[in-house]
């Protein structure tokens, strides 16, 4: 009876209500199927803004559930998704994935909702990162309750004096957690925090395992529910379409600190940031990162040492492999994984991971290690494989005919023949010593950003004519980290974008910059001029900042 006066409209809030009862107390009802199926297909199409129709959220995450109720259980949900994406390579209906993921995270965010919610089962992401030292750290009106009395905890004075406590017990209905206490790690963290600014997420999670181990079980309930959302985020991620925009909606990290210290759920939802890693595109696999300078993102959390790592470093790998071949600053990315992740990389470059073979020999050859015991241990650790002994002598070699290449000599003025490639150029430079050269000419050749590798070896080039070549937003910012003191560039009609351009920012040597029928759109123009200081002559023709 109800049914027709859903076609065009979306259910009051009190029918929510009674349909989400009706999904649980019936979700094998042919009502489920026929009736809701139509209704919530319409939600998931039309809806706007979950956050003011919460009841609609609700109707559509019970919805979801009692089809994995029926006998076919997940297959069933697979194929509504699949009706919600359509037959063809791209979704018509551009609502859909977003209030799916809403419907997720919200559905994820209830299975921990009830120990989060009660504080006296959960310590705080400041106590997290204090280690729990003391019951009196513990807030005054949310005591714990313990499942057993610990004599270590009737006295906080006593506790002080000894190396370790005892296992301590927190439960609730639906989360169960033990978390073990370390008393002389938690002083050397507690020294470290100094003030009352809550600690950075991951940075919470990624306690030695000798300072504190978290266990989470939930409820069988839950974990139902746990499972379903979980592998709907993992349907999603296998559409080639919605991928990008699923990557930016699960940036930054959306979940809770209870989800991520879940050893059952950071497993099964590592198979999406495979996916991520798989991904050639740059805005998806670029949401592996942190959004920005201290704040961890996925790409910390699956390494070695980080909460969600049981792979012995695959995905790392992966994760660096596919972020190396990507557009970012290759000398920035390589100065994080020196500081942070030099171990794990040394690890698996012995036991002969490609990859990491080749971040240890880029970090030699761009100077990122300064000390010689680390610069040794490097090299004995790619003398240790055959692979790496390989790329260890490739690395040599080029290291001798760049010296060579760089000695004082040679011109300082150099024009490439029109209709000259990139192996033109590598080959023209290899022949003979450039280290004077100071002005080269590429223009309305055939070069591409590939070449950007052999210019960063002309220590005295200062200006650089690309007019009208294939050089693009790769080449560019490779350029920006080693040519600092270029003062002439010339990019007219060359396929660089602002993602390029930006990256020039850094090269404060610049007195010319010809942009002239290029994708510069004016902001990046104007902030090219905030911090280009020397900038006197500039062409922006034909461009949107024209």
């Amino acid at each position: 009876a109800i049914a027709p006066l859903l076609e065009n409209n979306h259910p009051p809030p009190d029918l929510c209500e009674f349909f989400c009862k009706h999904c649980r107390e019936r979700p094998r009802s042919m009502v489920v199927i026929e009736v809701f199926t139509p209704v919530v297909q319409r939600i998931l199409k039309h809806n706007m803004d979950f956050g003011k129709c919460p009841r609609l959220r609700l109707f559509t995450q019970e919805y979801i559930l009692a089809l994995n109720e029926l006998n076919a259980g997940m297959e069933v949900v697979k194929k509504f998704i699949h009706s919600m994406h359509g037959p063809t390579g791209q979704c018509p209906h551009p609502r859909v994935l977003p209030n799916l993921v809403a419907v997720c995270l919200a559905a994820i965010y209830s299975c921990y909702e009830e120990f989060i919610n009660s504080r006296d089962n959960s310590p705080s992401l400041k106590e997290i990162r204090n280690g729990c030292q003391q019951q009196c750290d513990r807030k005054p009106n949310l005591p714990l309750r313990l499942l057993h009395t610990s004599p270590d905890l009737v006295s906080q004075e006593a506790t002080l004096s000894e190396s370790r406590l005892k296992p301590v017990i927190v439960t609730s209905n639906e989360i169960h957690v033990e978390v073990e206490r370390n008393n002389t790690a938690n002083q050397k963290m507690t020294a470290n925090v100094g003030n009352d600014s809550e600690p950075n997420l991951i940075d919470c999670l990624m306690v030695s395992p000798t300072c504190s181990t978290m266990s989470i079980e939930l409820s069988t309930q839950a974990d139902r529910i746990l499972g379903c959302y979980v592998e709907i985020l993992k349907m999603l991620s296998d559409y080639d379409d919605w991928r990008p925009a699923l990557a930016s909606l699960l940036q930054p990290i959306p979940f809770p600190k209870e989800a991520l210290a879940h050893e059952k759920f950071t497993k099964e939802l590592k198979y999406v940031y495979q996916r991520f890693a798989e991904d050639p595109r740059q805005e998806v696999h670029s949401c592996l990162l942190s959004v920005r300078a201290g704040k961890d993102g996925w790409f910390q959390l699956y390494s070695p040492g980080g909460v969600a790592c049981d792979d012995d470093g695959e995905l790392f790998a992966s994760m660096v492999h596919i972020l190396m071949g990507s557009c970012y600053k290759t000398k920035k990315f390589l100065l994080s994984l020196a500081e942070n992740k030099l171990g794990p990389c040394m690890l698996l470059a012995l036991r002969g991971n490609q990859t990491m073979v080749e971040i240890l020999c880029l970090m030699l050859e761009y100077n990122i290690i300064d000390n010689n015991d680390t610069q040794l241990q490097i090299i004995s650790t790619l003398e240790s494989t055959d692979v790496g002994k390989r790329m260890y002598e490739q690395l040599c070699d080029r290291q001798r005919e760049l010296k060579e290449l760089q000695r004082k000599g040679g011109p300082t003025r150099l024009t490439l023949p029109s209709k000259s490639t990139d192996a033109d150029l590598a080959r023209l430079l290899s022949s003979g010593s450039f280290g004077n050269l100071e002005n080269l000419s590429l223009a309305f050749t055939n070069v591409t950003s590939a070449c950007a590798e052999h210019l960063i070896k002309l220590p005295s080039l200062k200006q650089l004519n690309l007019w009208s070549t294939q050089f693009g937003d790769a080449g560019l910012r490779l350029l920006s980290e080693h040519l600092t003191m270029l003062q002439v560039l010339n990019l007219c009609e060359t396929p660089v974008t602002d993602a390029g351009l930006l990256a020039l920012s850094s090269m404060k040597s610049l007195c010319s910059l010809n942009m002239n029928s290029t994708k510069l759109s004016a902001d990046t123009y104007e902030d090219l001029k905030a911090k280009l200081p020397n900038l006197k002559e500039v062409d922006v023709r034909y461009t949107e900042a024209w």
